[in-house]
């Protein structure tokens, strides 16, 4: 038994690992599935996405949305479903819990009973030794330890609450282990109940006799109560049964009595209503129950309506309240822009007037006209564009309104559909009270249905119970299968209405969209400009900067030329005072020395003001050009001075009057020059000032600009940030759901092994299609807040639009001014010649904002590129997002495909339970043809309505999309529903394979459990068995469960080697692997200190210490194992030592060889795992030095790399060149895709007008045809008719009247089953009784073959005892080996692991040094980069000051040239005569004179230039203003040719489309008109076939009501054969009672005679004493014993098979128990003071045996048992003196060395055949033996031979018992208890370390406590009690 669970538990644990294992495998494919595709998605993401794109993103993106809501309420139904699941399977879990506990209570009680028997059994031992009662209390305590132990050692293993299959093996071998101490100490007790009746047979006392009668009878009575507890019991569970019955039968009967009192309401309403009233009978309870299902379903549908129009509703209204949102901000943004509008016209116009006023004097007026002229054909360009995009948005306008309208519309419908919903759920409500109504009474009646068959099947084992049970669930099954499918199609009806509502709104949102898209690209193009302008003004500022520089210098060089003047007017005024004092004093040389060093030290002031002048000019060439001449003027003017000065000096008047003229000249110039720079300053300012007022206000309307930019700016980044977190929730929420998903696949394979019922899994399947709902509408909710986000940056693109409006007007107000500046150049042109200032000033202010207005467009470009860049961000994660949903799709796709796979699994499973059921019913059938007689079956119709179902779905959708349209649209909708199909398809597989896990679990689960509950059950029967079994059977029994045990033992041993085995290898794996990463970190440390050695030096020593630990720690590790490589060897040689030992110690009991031989092998193991190690040791060693060979090749493969990466760069040019010709077809098939969906779009349109006008009709029809609405069921000839108005009349109409028909039918089918199911019930009760007389004919046979089975079994086994002795022997060494090999492994994996957390420590390090190693390298780089940067610096100020030095060079170079100059100059005029001064005086006047002419022609040049270029710019303007006028007439023309083509092309189309509109309607017209037709037509047919089905329907219920009756005629049959039954079941209690009643009566008068007879015997025996001689007497009492013995083994053998087959052995045993203890205490008081009669008469008779020298002491030993004193003892033999020889060997036979060493086993006849006698004599000589001690069971107790306590022991032993106790203590020791006899556990004789005496038998014990001791006399082996005894026999 033990091993067959051994063998299923092993099964069943590989069978669970591989479904784990397929589980495991099947959650990491998808696992790494999902992987995969986020991968796939992250790669196929396009980087920029076009805005044609965003269309089909979004309708996706709400497709997703809903799939995704879909999802997660699909995820909450399986989190129901698995919490349902996780309740029942604690449900489960507990109720078989409650039964292993119940089980385990018996064994308790067991174990309770086998304690108190063993008890009972040591105080029978007690008191069979009378006169020695301290030596019979010695093995009772030495028996009890053993037991004690094994108890509590056996019952610590049911205190833990989690029972699996170890529990369960443990729990059968305790089982098995009580029943064989149950059985052995039953024989124990029947030994000695044999010792207490021979015993007492030779007692004399009478007051015994009734002292144990007294006994016998208050056990009676104590067997009389119990029986009576039992019968009350017993009576009680009747009684409960009883009244259950009678319950069940009154409900039954109040059923009835409701069901006929409702059967005569119908036949009266039948007779009152006759043909024309509607139909009113269980065909209307049909018709109604289908209408009901109908009404909830319409209920369900209507209910999902009106929260989806409820839905719409508000989306609608979030729509128009976003909309009208959207137009006022556009009116302000409006208002807005054309007050900005109006200011920069106005700064425009300023800035180009002031712009041209100052361009007045410059010459560049040709180019700045040729400019102004492009800009303004650029800006009309620009009007135009503006206006096409002013007329798009009044279109777009206009549509938004129209849509408005449309929207205002759909809401009003929507309420009127609201209120037609509130009368449909009112109806519904009614409509559902009735169906609760009819439901209750179903549930009633199956209730009732189920409990009687419960009843009936308690006899059969509960199996015809558990199959009801299943039909019953497929029928529900069916009908929630059914139901859903309903529920699916009117769902999929309601879903094609949604979606196409749905497409309509998305194609609306895509026309926005498409708006929005043109008036982006306007605005990027409007800030395009805005940037170029912004430029332009830029540009301006940095030359008015430019400007004010240069006026800074030459107001520097004004100052500094007054200066000079000042400078010569003071030196003028010297000469003045010098030139009066000489002619005052006459003293000429001083005053020319004095004036001649002056004039010198003036010179060469001059000529250095002069280079600084020169320097100055070259400096501002084009602007200073007048002062260069005016400073040539002021050397001239000084040169005069100097010739003024040298006439001074030759005459003094004529000097004076020169030098005052000079005078005048000189101050007539300053002043022109002062006039002239003030005016040059004040101009100057007035041009600053006009720059800064430009500057200010282009600054002020940038800053407006920008901070309107910048606002926008920040609010789409912000919006980005905001996406950018809803991302990362989604992507965060999407991970959850993973880990969620695989959580919830891991509890759904650990739960559904548990799993037991399949109308729980159907159950739970509804749960989890309404969590999938929630899950998907909570995902929807999840899209439209992005969808809120999508409708804020739509909000952000219509301001911006409204901005690219306000531009575009404002760039069409320039176009006006600039054409009414041309205008007002024409006039100008035409009135005066010359033109005026003003015009050339606005010009030049207009070209000025123009450049400044395209600055401004760059930027806003600049700015709609980031925009735009930021626009496609949001598309990638938008991108991603639907990625991830369509990953979470797959997902469900798969869960559906689960999901139908278990559906069909299911129906699979319901036709196997029908062929069983159908199998028993036949088996059933065949019985009660042999009982009673043949009756018919009705066979059980299982069709398989779910596929049946699926297929008129199916055919029911077909036909239903035969519309009227055409070929086209029919394609496409066919196409859909095709999808649609293969989606469904999917689902079911799902929902198969699903089941299909679920069953095979339950039913592993399930078949687990109920295996368990049997083998209790027989575990349970076999200890009740074995109970009453022969006490030498048990004890075989008890050595085979004991040999079983062993090989378990050993087995579990093995399994957890072979699993620490395996922990080993994964750990040195594991090991080896650490050493690898090791390896690979060294390397990784190489290469960073070659990098550090060429950095710096530093870090050349710390790399060397880092190898040294290294090599260090491997070898400590190396010592570390050779350490345990001596620890394993040392322990090897203990082992060995011990195994000789207790060789050397066993040879004495017989130790096989084999043991020695697996003590070698496991140390030559022991040694090649020492090999191994060594070896390891060495591989670690070749580790370490290939470390450094490691290194090189990891630099090779970096070099490879390298190169990889180089060609992988290749590689992703040549794919971005492929992405782009992809994008570009991507871009193709979008455009496609438009027009495909603009197609659906039609095609939806028109589905919604032929819906609309089915609900029309529907609703007539309602109107027309009441009766059918209530579920009149179509005949199939109906059909006909029907299809030839399908294809004139709406499909719509047709279809659900199919459905009608369908589902009457369905309901007929429904109730023909029930009809069916209700007749298979009759038959199985009439079946199950029947079959239950049977079952308790075949137990009681199977009883007896039993019993006859066991018998043989107990010969077989006692054969088998030998040679399981020497297997459990080799066994349990083995397991000692077993167990060394077990702790040496855990040692080994212990060192290991202490190995790996070393090497991981040591790893630790290795990274945290690399990591500093990497620090140190980053700050050198960073070191040695600032040392770059420092080292470039300096070059470049190296290179600055070489610079500077050669200028300075060159500056000294000159300076030296100008000095040497100047000194020729001075010498050449020290040298000169006073003529040269007057020459030079005459050669200043003319040249004096020349300049002034020259000056004068000069001026009129510059002035008649100034006129002729003034004349061509004029005549440039107007040559390029009459280019422009043509080139803008013919693009006028062009364009007016443009607009008539367009206008005329648009009226046509109007036209068409008008005239095609207008033939559509005529055609709706016609086809409205020929559908009402063919809608009356049908009405007609509907109303005739009405009639015609009424007709049939009362004829069905004709059949029905006689059906009814039949029904009820089998009801009253079966309720009669129930009382029958009832009847025949309360006389079988009876007969029961009866028969148990006899039985006790027959068992006391068993016990009477026995009496009798043991009074009978004891009387002859006390007759026969006084005649007879001591042989004859022994004779007759032996054969008295054998006929007293034979008769009640005989007697016990009958009753006990009684009690067997009653099970009451229990109370037998302990009532027996009870007499033989009161007898024994009885015998026990009674013999305290008496004289032992067979002791007395052994003397007497030996006396006379004995020689006479030796009868003194027998003389003696008698007088001291009968109380005489020594001294009277003395006297007797002085009188007479006699001897005492022979007489000891009559009592004494234990002193002899013949007695037998072994003792002797019986045969297996012997126990049978031969007689009481022998068997006494072959008992007395077994027991005579020495038996085992109580082994201790730990092995390092065993003491050798040689030990000091025994030789204590044997000291004290006679010579007699020592000689025979020395051969068998080295047998003794190697015993242990479970390899001894019967009789071991408690021992007859005193063990050899424990007792006073030596071995030997209690009853053959020396008296040496009572009596005097002597010493024992030699005696002839001839005369010991056994031969005596067989001297005895043979007489």
């Amino acid at each position: 038994m033990s091993s067959w669970l051994g063998g299923l538990g092993s099964g069943l644990g590989q069978s669970l690992g591989q479904v784990g294992g397929s589980l495991a495998s099947l959650t990491g494919q998808i696992s790494n599935f999902t992987k995969d595709m986020l991968m796939e998605g992250t790669e196929d993401v396009p980087a920029d996405l076009p805005n044609s794109g965003r269309e089909e993103n979004e309708a996706t993106h709400s497709v997703l949305r809903s799939e995704n809501e879909r999802l997660k309420k699909l995820y909450t139904d399986l989190e129901e479903k698995h919490e349902a699941s996780e309740l029942q399977i604690k449900q489960q879990s507990s109720s078989y819990r409650s039964q292993l506990q119940q089980k385990e209570e018996e064994i308790n009680h067991l174990k309770a009973r086998q304690i108190a028997l063993q008890d009972e059994l040591l105080r029978l031992q007690s008191t069979t030794q009378p006169v020695h009662p301290e030596s019979g209390r010695v093995p009772a305590a030495t028996a009890s330890p053993p037991f004690s132990y094994s108890v509590s050692h056996h019952v610590s293993a049911f205190h833990e609450d989690d029972m699996d299959f170890g529990d369960v093996i443990s729990s059968q071998r305790e089982i098995n282990r009580l029943s064989n101490e149950v059985s052995r100490l039953e024989s124990e007790l029947g030994h000695w109940r044999h010792i207490a009746e021979v015993r007492g047979t030779q007692s004399s006392d009478q007051t015994e006799i009734c002292k144990l009668q007294n006994i016998i009878k208050e056990l009676k009575q104590n067997r009389s109560q119990e029986i009576d507890d039992h019968q009350h019991e017993m009576s009680v569970l009747q009684n409960a049964h009883q009244q259950k019955l009678t319950e069940i039968s009154r409900r039954h009967r109040e059923e009835l009595r409701d069901y006929e009192e409702r059967i005569e309401e119908l036949e009266n309403l039948l007779q009152q209503g006759g043909s024309g009233v509607t139909v009113t009978d269980h065909s209307k309870m049909y018709d109604m129950q289908n209408t009901i299902q109908i009404l909830q379903m319409e209920k369900v549908e209507s209910a999902k309506k009106i929260e989806e129009l409820e839905d719409k509703m508000k989306e609608i209204y979030k729509r128009l309240s976003s909309a009208e949102h959207d137009r006022a901000v556009w009116k302000r943004e409006q208002e807005q822009l054309e007050v900005e509008k109006r200011q920069m016209t106005e700064q425009y116009a300023e800035n180009e007037i002031m712009r041209l006023s100052s361009l007045n004097q410059d010459n560049s007026l040709a180019e700045d006209n040729q400019k102004l002229q492009m800009c303004v054909q650029i800006l009309e360009k620009e009007k135009s564009l503006l206006s096409q995009e002013k007329e798009e948005l009044q279109i777009s306008l206009s549509k938004l309104s129209n849509e408005y309208e449309v929207i205002k519309s759909t809401a009003t419908r929507d309420i009127d559909l609201l209120s037609q919903v509130r009368d449909l759920k009112l109806n519904l409500e009614v409509k559902e009270q009735e169906l609760n109504q009819s439901i209750h009474e179903n549930e009633i009646l199956t209730a009732e249905l189920e409990e009687l068959d419960k009843q009936n099947q308690e006899a059969t084992k509960h199996v015809i119970l558990i199959k009801d049970q299943l039909s019953k669930q497929q029928s529900e099954g069916d009908s929630t299968i059914k139901k859903l499918k309903e529920d699916l199609n009117d769902e999929k009806q309601r879903s094609h209405h949604l979606e196409d509502d749905k497409m309509n709104i998305i194609k609306e949102l895509d026309l926005q969209k498409e708006k929005l898209t043109h008036s982006e690209q306007a605005l990027s193009d409007l800030q395009l400009t805005k940037q170029k302008l912004e430029d332009k003004v830029e540009d301006l500022v940095d030359q008015l900067n430019k400007s004010e520089k240069n006026n800074f210098s030459i107001q520097k060089e004004n100052q500094e030329l007054r200066e000079h003047i000042r400078q010569n007017e003071e030196e003028l005024s010297t000469v003045r005072s010098e030139l009066i004092r000489s002619q005052t004093q006459d003293s000429n040389s001083q005053l020319k020395d004095d004036l001649l060093q002056e004039r010198e030290a003036e010179v060469r002031n001059l000529k250095q003001s002069l280079s600084e002048i020169e320097q100055l000019n070259e400096h501002l060439k084009q602007v200073a050009f007048d002062l260069r001449t005016e400073n040539e003027k002021l050397v001239v003017a000084c040169e005069d001075v100097r010739n003024q000065l040298e006439e001074s000096i030759a005459g003094n008047n004529q000097v004076s009057l020169e030098k005052t003229a000079m005078l005048e000249t000189l101050r007539w110039e300053k002043e022109q020059l002062e006039t002239e720079l003030c005016g040059a300053e004040k101009r100057l300012l007035e041009e600053a000032n006009k720059y800064k007022q430009t500057i200010e206000e282009l600054s002020s309307a940038r800053s407006l600009s920008t901070s309107a930019l910048q606002l926008e700016h920040e609010h789409l980044i912000q919006l980005s940030q905001e996406k950018d977190s809803e991302i990362s929730g989604l992507k965060k929420s999407i991970e959850q759901m993973a880990t969620d998903h695989q959580q919830m696949k891991e509890t759904l394979s650990s739960s559904l092994e548990e799993q037991k019922r399949l109308t729980q899994l159907i159950n739970e399947k509804e749960i989890c299609i309404v969590k999938l709902k929630e899950k998907s509408s909570e995902l929807q909710e999840e899209l439209d807040k992005c969808a809120e986000a999508l409708r804020k940056n739509e909000t952000l693109r219509q301001t911006i639009e409204e901005k690219d409006r306000s531009l575009g007007s404002m760039k069409e107000e320039n176009n006006h001014l600039q054409e009414e500046l041309e205008r007002l150049r024409e006039q100008q042109s035409r009135a005066v010649p010359v033109p005026e200032p003003r015009t050339l000033d606005s010009t030049t202010e207009l070209e000025s904002e123009l450049s400044r207005l395209h600055i401004i467009k760059d930027h806003l470009e600049e700015e709609i590129k980031h925009h735009q860049k930021m626009i496609e961000d949001q598309n990638q994660n938008k991108m991603q997002l639907l990625q991830s949903l369509q990953e979470q799709k797959k997902e469900m796709d798969e869960f559906r495909y689960q999901h139908e796979q278990m559906n069909i699994t299911h129906s699979q499973l319901f036709l196997e339970k029908d062929e069983e059921i159908k199998n028993l019913q036949k088996t059933i059938e065949q019985i009660k043809a042999q009982l009673h007689e043949e009756r018919r079956d009705i066979p059980t119709e299982n069709s398989d309505i779910f596929q049946e179902t699926k297929v008129q779905s199916l055919s029911i959708e077909n036909e239903s999309e035969k519309h009227d349209l055409s070929k086209a649209e029919t394609e496409r909708l066919v196409k859909g529903i095709k999808e649609r199909e293969l989606e469904i398809k999917l689902l079911n597989e799902k929902n198969i394979s699903l089941t299909k896990q679920i069953d095979q679990l339950s039913k592993d689960e399930v078949g687990k459990l109920t295996q368990i509950i049997q083998q209790k059950d027989l575990e349970i029967q076999a200890l009740h068995a074995r109970i009453s079994s022969a006490s030498c059977s048990q004890d075989v029994v008890y050595l085979q469960q004991q040999l079983h045990a062993y090989a378990m033992e050993r087995e579990k041993v093995m399994v957890v080697l072979s699993e620490k085995t395996r922990e080993n290898s994964q750990l040195k794996t594991e090991y080896h692997k650490m050493i690898d990463i090791i390896s690979a970190k060294e390397a990784a440390l190489i290469k960073l200190q070659d990098e550090n050695k060429k950095m710096s030096t530093r870090f050349e020593s710390s790399g060397q210490d880092m190898f040294k630990e290294t090599i260090q720690n491997l070898s400590r590790i190396i010592r570390e194992k050779d350490i345990e490589i001596d620890a394993l060897s040392q322990k090897c040689q203990t082992l060995l030592t011990v195994l000789q030992t207790s060789g050397t110690g066993s040879e004495v009991g017989g130790v096989n060889s084999n043991q020695f031989e697996e003590l070698l092998q496991e140390r030559d193991k022991l040694k090649q795992q020492v090999k191994k190690m060594e070896e390891w040791k060495q591989q670690v060693m070749t580790t370490v030095q290939n470390m450094q060979h490691e290194s090189a090749q990891l630099q090779e493969e970096l070099h490879q790399l390298q190169a990889q990466v180089l060609v992988d760069s290749d590689n992703n040019s040549k794919l971005q060149v492929d992405y782009t010709g992809l994008i570009q077809s991507y871009e193709q098939n979008e455009t496609k895709l438009k027009n495909f969906g603009q197609e659906l779009a039609q095609v939806q349109h028109s589905i919604g007008q032929l819906c609309n006008t089915k609900d029309l009709l529907l609703g007539k029809l309602d109107i027309m045809s009441p009766q059918l609405s209530c579920g009149s069921s179509l005949t199939t000839q109906s059909g006909e008719p029907l299809k030839t108005s399908q294809s004139t009349g709406p499909c719509e109409s047709s279809q659900l009247l199919q459905q009608e028909v369908d589902d009457l039918r369905r309901s007929l089918q429904e109730k023909d089953a029930m009809i069916k199911t209700l007749q298979e019930n009759n038959h199985r009760l009439s079946e199950s009784i029947a079959a239950s007389s049977e079952a308790g004919r075949r137990e009681h046979e199977q009883t007896d073959s039993e019993m006859k089975q066991l018998k043989e079994k107990q010969e077989a086994l006692q054969n088998l005892l030998k040679e399981k002795d020497l297997l459990i022997k080799a066994k349990s060494d083995q397991l000692h080996s077993s167990n060394e090999n077990f702790t040496n492994k855990v040692n080994e994996n212990e060192l290991l692991r202490q190995a790996v957390t070393n090497l991981k420590e040591r790893i630790l390090i290795l990274e945290m040094d690399i990591s500093k190693l990497k620090g140190e390298n980053e700050k050198i780089v960073e070191t040695s980069r600032g040392k770059e940067t420092e080292y470039q610096a300096l070059q470049e100020t190296n290179m600055k000051f070489s610079m500077m030095l050669r200028e300075k060079e060159f500056e000294c170079h000159s300076m030296r040239e100008k000095a040497l100059a100047f000194e020729q100059l001075l010498k050449e005029k020290e040298q000169g005569k006073a003529g040269e001064l007057n020459q030079l005086l005459n050669a200043v006047k003319s040249m004096q004179e020349k300049t002034v002419t020259f000056q004068q022609e000069r001026d009129q040049v510059m002035l008649a230039l100034k006129q002729k270029q003034m004349e061509n710019s004029t005549l440039q303007n107007e040559v390029q203003h009459l280019r422009d006028k043509e080139s803008r007439l013919n693009q006028e023309l062009q364009r007016l040719r443009d607009h008539l083509l367009e206008s005329e092309d648009s009226h046509t189309r109007e036209a068409l489309a008008a005239e095609d509109r207008e033939a559509k309607l005529r055609k709706k017209v016609t086809v409205l008109e020929e559908k009402l037709v063919s809608s009356s037509n049908a009405m007609e047919n509907a109303s005739h076939q009405a009639s015609v089905q009424v007709e049939s329907l009362q004829e069905q219920l004709n059949m029905v009501s006689k059906q009814r009756d039949e029904t009820a005629l089998q009801l009253s049959v079966s309720q009669e054969q129930v009382k029958q039954y009832a009847l025949s079941l309360a006389n079988l209690q009876m007969v029961l009672e009866h028969f148990q009643q006899e039985e006790k009566a027959m068992y006391s008068a068993e016990l009477e005679k026995q009496n009798q007879l043991l009074t009978e015997w004891k009387k002859k025996a006390e007759n026969l004493e006084g005649k007879v001689l001591s042989l004859q007497e022994r004779l007759d009492e032996a054969n008295a014993a054998l006929d007293s013995a034979s008769r009640l083994t005989e007697q016990l053998d009958l009753k006990e098979e009684q009690i067997e087959e009653l099970k009451k052995q229990n109370a037998l045993h302990e009532e027996m128990l009870d007499d033989a203890q009161k007898k024994l205490m009885n015998l026990v008081s009674s013999t305290e003071g008496k004289v032992d009669k067979v002791l007395m008469r052994n003397l007497f008779i030996g006396h006379f045996h004995i020689p006479k020298n030796q009868r003194h002491e027998v003389l003696r030993l008698m007088g001291s048992i009968l109380g005489v004193k020594r001294e009277e003892m003395d006297q007797l033999f002085a009188e007479d003196q006699g001897g005492v020889t022979r007489w000891m060997t009559g009592w004494l036979g234990g002193g002899s060395k013949s007695v037998p060493n072994t003792p002797l086993r019986p045969n297996q006849q012997s126990v049978f055949n031969s007689s009481f006698s022998e068997l006494f004599v072959k008992f007395l000589e077994t027991e005579s033996h020495p038996s085992a001690p109580p082994p201790k069971l730990s092995v390092h107790d065993l003491k050798p031979l040689d030990s000091p306590g025994r030789r204590k022991v044997d000291a004290s032993i006679p010579g007699s018992s020592k000689d025979t106790a020395e051969p068998r203590a080295g047998r003794r020791t190697d015993l242990s208890p479970f390899l001894a006899p019967r009789s071991a556990a408690v021992p007859l004789m005193n063990p050899a370390g424990h007792g006073p005496g030596g071995p030997g038998h209690l009853l053959l014990k020396p008296i040496s406590d009572v009596l005097p001791t002597f010493t024992p006399l030699p005696v002839s082996p001839d005369n010991s009690a056994g031969l005596v005894l067989k001297d005895l026999l043979k007489q």
